[in-house]
């Protein structure tokens, strides 16, 4: 997709954000957010373009640092349920690894060196908790939306816009009024198009997929 949709996409979100500022009359909160993603391997890798039905093997990413932030409010009248809009970034990179390609039942084999793989995400959840006073178990599940760049020294590829799942599961602990850590796991996934792998004029079609263990701090106004 293709950077007018795109500015689309975070032209929404900035807008959601201030929404949420304004209409928040229950509880409204902020939240930065940093922690660890296990990626699964991309799978069922195909090729497009110039030589489109090729089969790849599955191909194995790099764990990685993750960060981001988050805004939301819980409703008034229904204290349990709120709404949340997050963004984060991961750069599970690909491995030097021997991929395996497969078409017309001949198959054959070859060292890739690797590359850089950045995956940014916007998240708009629907969010339900125990209201609790000091410790607030929540789980969620939203629309996601995905940014994803695949770079080395010959060139990069993206696909961008990309709709997919984002899933989420925390405990928050309250410090203060105000105050409260909090811990999560998220699972996202998505379906990836790359278009023109540089040099080829070939595409790569792939389902993208990953674990996300992190934590935080949040404000509560």
């Amino acid at each position: 997709m293709k950077p007018k949709r795109q500015k689309y996409y975070i032209a929404g979100f900035v807008v959601l954000t201030v929404l949420l500022a304004t209409h928040a009359r229950a509880e409204f909160y902020i939240a930065g957010e940093a922690g660890y993603t296990i990626p699964n391997d991309l799978s069922n890798v195909t090729t497009t373009g110039a030589t489109p039905g090729i089969t790849i093997s599955d191909i194995d990413l790099k764990d990685s640092f993750m960060y981001g932030g988050k805004i939301g409010y819980f409703f008034q009248s229904l204290t349990w349920l709120g709404v949340e809009a997050e963004a984060f970034n991961t750069t599970p990179h690909i491995k030097e690894q021997t991929l395996t390609a497969s078409a017309a039942g001949t198959t054959a084999s070859a060292l890739s060196s690797g590359a850089h793989f950045r995956v940014l995400t916007l998240a708009f959840n629907l969010i339900a908790r125990y209201p609790g006073k000091t410790f607030q178990p929540y789980g969620g599940v939203g629309l996601g939306i995905f940014f994803a760049k695949i770079s080395d020294e010959t060139g990069s590829i993206s696909d961008n816009g990309v709709l997919g799942l984002n899933a989420l599961a925390g405990i928050r602990w309250f410090l203060t009024d105000h105050f409260a850590l909090f811990a999560e796991y998220k699972y996202t996934r998505a379906a990836f198009s790359f278009d023109n792998v540089p040099a080829t004029g070939t595409g790569l079609d792939a389902d993208y997929s990953a674990s996300h263990i992190a934590g935080g701090l949040s404000f509560h106004f």
